[in-house]
């Protein structure tokens, strides 16, 4: 199993600074070289506050063995060209180290924040995909560009516009995913799906795995080429008195994701769709502080990974080897001391149980 780090800018969630201070563009650069001296497998980047390419040229630039990528990158509001431009360019810079996590963004931010007309997500992103790829194929292999689908028809590329060929031309693109058509696609066209942090065991286990199977099958491939990452909500800390601060701080996640009528299927698998229209209406009617309250111990602990630095490593492999490829994990970092402790539960993530 693969350990990546999402390294935030601006917040703690967790990452590798207190809250009180952040970490800035500026200090990027340093953050990734750390998570490669802590040994983890890829740093990470969400698109929210910054441009995340522009983040990982940094990254990339400042590391030599360490994964980038971008979990996740908006993809409807840039062409396939623009995003095949970005990654190309990454791919060089890292030699062939760079990971493409792409996700659709949700009806309202498309039409209201990127000022673009909506579409089924799921046949958007398959073309979305296909037309990177297509471009990537013509700069590599000098295919004419010749791509045509419902969302994009793209016939042109002059030599002032070409990169030219590259020493790492295959770029892994994985999708983000929770319902079962985008699981499909992702099963069909990525090398990749990134499961948001409110997919329990059991909702990989009887929702997205035949999702991704169906999918897979439709491109006659096997499962097992496609990587499922997760990037579970992990509650930890280094006894169980601090622990129960970051537990507060968890409940209060998971009661926002119950609010969200885009994670309700993994509620009503558990049998908490009552607990999430509830937690809906609070929502709307801005009544935050009572959302916690909905989040019973068993939810808590059935969608958190909650455990002590001793015991976290044991709870992740619990939940996810033999379901999941690559985690995305980290603890804050602030001495040496602290190094070597993530790098030890790195090792007991990625070590399987042995029966004595």
């Amino acid at each position: 199993m693969l350990v990546e780090s999402l390294l935030p800018l601006g917040k703690l969630d967790p990452g590798l600074r207190e809250p009180e201070t952040p970490l800035q563009i500026a200090d990027f650069a340093a953050g990734a070289a750390l998570a490669e001296a802590a040994g983890l497998d890829a740093v990470l980047v969400e698109e929210t506050k910054d441009d995340p390419f522009q983040l990982l040229a940094l990254g990339a630039a400042n590391t030599s063995t360490i994964g980038v990528g971008t979990s996740v990158a908006m993809a409807f509001p840039r062409s396939p060209t623009v995003t095949a431009m970005s990654a190309w360019s990454l791919q060089k810079l890292s030699n062939g180290r760079f990971l493409l996590g792409l996700g659709t963004q949700v009806r309202a931010h498309i039409q209201r924040r990127y000022g673009f007309d909506w579409s089924a997500p799921a046949p958007w992103m398959r073309d979305y995909v296909l037309a990177m790829r297509a471009v990537w194929d013509c700069w590599q292999n000098e295919t004419p560009l010749q791509f045509e689908s419902e969302h994009y028809n793209l016939n042109l590329m002059v030599p002032l516009f070409n990169p030219g060929p590259i020493e790492h031309p295959r770029i892994p693109v994985h999708l983000a995913a929770i319902g079962p058509y985008m699981c499909a696609v992702a099963g069909e066209v990525a090398d990749g799906i990134r499961l948001h942090p409110v997919c329990t065991p059991r909702f990989i286990d009887e929702e997205v795995l035949p999702a991704l199977a169906k999918g897979a099958s439709r491109s006659r491939r096997d499962i097992d080429e496609v990587e499922v990452c997760m990037k579970p909500l992990i509650g930890t800390a280094p006894n169980e008195e601090a622990l129960e601060a970051v537990v507060r701080t968890v409940r209060a996640r998971v009661a926002f994701y119950l609010s969200t009528p885009s994670y309700r299927r993994t509620f009503e698998l558990h049998g908490w769709g009552d607990s999430a229209r509830q937690a809906s209406v609070l929502s709307r009617e801005a009544r935050w502080e009572e959302l916690p309250g909905l989040v019973s111990d068993e939810m808590l602990h059935t969608v958190a990974a909650v455990a002590t630095y001793d015991n976290i490593a044991d709870e992740l492999r619990d939940r996810y080897h033999g379901r999941c490829h690559r985690i995305e994990f980290s603890i804050p970092v602030k001495n040496p001391d602290d190094v070597e402790t993530l790098r030890s539960i790195l090792d007991d993530v990625r070590t399987p149980k042995t029966l004595a």
